[in-house]
This record gives C-alpha cells, structure tokens and sequence, in this order.
C-alpha cells in the first residue's frame, strides 16, 4: 500500500495570494475575510441584529383607537341631531338670556348665531322694519312735544306718550319675536302669528301716516 503518498490532512498548502491561481475555483485560502462595514468597539463578527416587532402592533392598536373614536363622535352627533330635532317638535325654545342693545340689554337678540344662514337677510329686514317703527314712535312724541309748548294742548302729549310706551313693546311681542322663533324653529304656529299682528300693524302705520282727523283731530300722531 502506498500510504506516504497519501495527502496529510493536516498539512498547510502554501499559497501566494498574489499570484494569478489564488482566486482559482477550488483553492483554499488563509487569508481572513473581513466585514465590508467597520466593527465598533465592543461588538463581534457573529452580532445579531434584533429589529423590534412592537410597531406593527402599536399601529394596529392605534388603527382600533382611532375607529373606536370615530364611531364615538358618530354617535354623539346622531345624539346631537336627534335632540336638536325633538326640540324643533316640539317648539321649546331654550333660555333667552338679554344681550341686546349692549350697553343696557332688555332683549335677546343674536341673528349671525340663531338663525339659518339663508334666512339672515330677512330677518335683518325684519328687525330694520322693528327699529324703524321704535324710531317713528319716538319721534313722534318728540314733534308732539313741541306742539305742545307751542300751545297744542297736553292731551296730545298723553296720547303720543302712551302711543311710544306701548307701541315699542307690543311690536316687539306680537310680531318680531314670533318671527324670530319661527326662523329658529320654523314653525308655521309662530309664522301665523307674525302674519297676523305685521299686517295689524301696517294698517296702524298707514293710519298714522294719513293721521286723518276723525279721532284726535290728527295732532297727537306727527
């Protein structure tokens, strides 16, 4: 048996890296291989990379947050709306708080907040139509005043007295403050009430316009 001429196992192959062979298919090499990227200190070749999991399960649990919310906010605007509609059934009408004029507030009064954005224009007109009226009233107690120094006589002054004191009030209860919560409310009870007293109050304004002297002679309405 020719057992000397059998390979040891054990022995080292010399190879000149830098001959053309080294790279040859099939031949074994001593030269180390190293990392493409430099090692810090402290860390081996055989280091692991743990990447963490717990983002895809915190995004899933924000995704369930976030639906969870959504369905929350639906369900109180259901709530909302289905309050806001039993109200309007049911013509209540919630506190008034007196914010009007400023500087010494006897009525409520909040056009831009309270009424619908298609039914502002009319109602600006309507509360022109309401002030106008005040203002008439008051200047007619101010011409009868004046007629009055002149000699008129004071029955006039009574008479354009009580026209301004109750003129002002009962325009604005019969008539513009059923209009206004009938814009709020859209409700055709209060709709027909504005109707009925406005045109009560046309046939006034034109009677005192005309101011024909078959009651009081005509002076107590300038």
């Amino acid at each position: 048996m020719h057992r000397h001429h059998d390979p040891n196992p054990f022995d080292e192959e010399e190879v000149n890296p830098f001959s053309k062979g080294a790279a040859a298919p099939g031949s074994r090499s001593h030269i180390p291989h190293f990392p493409s990227e430099p090692v810090g200190f402290g860390q081996k070749y055989d280091a692991t990379v743990d990447i963490p999991l717990d983002n895809m399960n915190d995004s899933k649990k924000r995704e369930r947050e976030l639906a969870s919310w959504e369905a929350d906010l639906k369900r109180r605007e259901k709530e909302i709306k289905r309050r806001e509609e039993a109200v309007t059934k049911a013509g209540d009408i919630p506190t008034d708080n007196r914010n009007w004029p400023p500087f010494f507030p006897i009525i409520h009064h909040d056009i831009s907040k309270e009424i619908p954005v298609h039914a502002q224009r009319l109602q600006y007109l309507a509360f022109a139509s309401w002030l106008g009226i005040v203002l008439c009233l008051v200047f007619n107690m101010v011409a009868v005043i004046v007629c009055w120094i002149k000699g008129g006589g004071v029955k006039i002054f009574f008479l354009a007295t009580i026209y301004a004191l109750l003129g002002c009030p009962l325009s604005y209860v019969l008539w513009y403050r059923p209009l206004y919560r009938a814009m709020r409310t859209d409700s055709a009870l209060k709709f027909s009430w504005f109707f009925l007293f406005y045109m009560i109050h046309i046939l006034f304004c034109i009677f005192a316009a005309i101011a024909p002297p078959v009651v009081f002679h005509g002076k107590s309405l300038a």
